[in-house]
């Protein structure tokens, strides 16, 4: 839980959560402003009470490509066996958009509050993005 704690914190500092993307530099502006730019308009998920038995619980995350060369998305790893994450295996084109798709499976977790971090590499200039769900897995 400590390192949950640690790592979201770190992710507040450098301004890499939801927050972090709706202040994100203009593709124009940016370095680098002839390479791919990731923008995540929702980057927070809140599941709420989840029963642990009542089946897997999914959640779409729309994303644009605002830069000007194709998007590639390397991986994307989650902090939790919980969770399973599928992305588009093909370049996203410039202007074009595409889904990370977020399945919670709530037995594979222990019953409580839960935070968990989802990041996604690429070859955008914003570097690497984080995606956050929380909720509360119930008996």
């Amino acid at each position: 839980m400590k390192r949950i704690l640690f790592v979201w914190a770190c992710c507040l500092f450098l301004g890499t959560t939801s927050a972090g993307a709706a202040l994100r530099i203009p593709h124009e502006t940016a370095s680098g402003s002839d390479g791919a730019l990731l923008v995540l308009p929702v980057a927070t998920h809140d599941f709420g009470d989840v029963r642990r038995r009542g089946g897997d619980l999914e959640k779409e995350f729309v994303f644009r490509n605002e830069g000007r060369a194709p998007l590639v998305i390397v991986r994307v790893l989650t902090s939790c066996s919980c969770f399973r994450a599928t992305y588009p295996r093909r370049p996203v084109a410039p202007g074009d958009e595409g889904v990370i798709r977020i399945v919670y499976e709530p037995h594979k977790s222990a019953p409580g509050a839960f935070n968990r971090v989802i990041q996604i590499y690429s070859n955008s200039t914003g570097g690497r993005e984080i995606i956050s769900v929380q909720g509360n897995s119930i008996e």
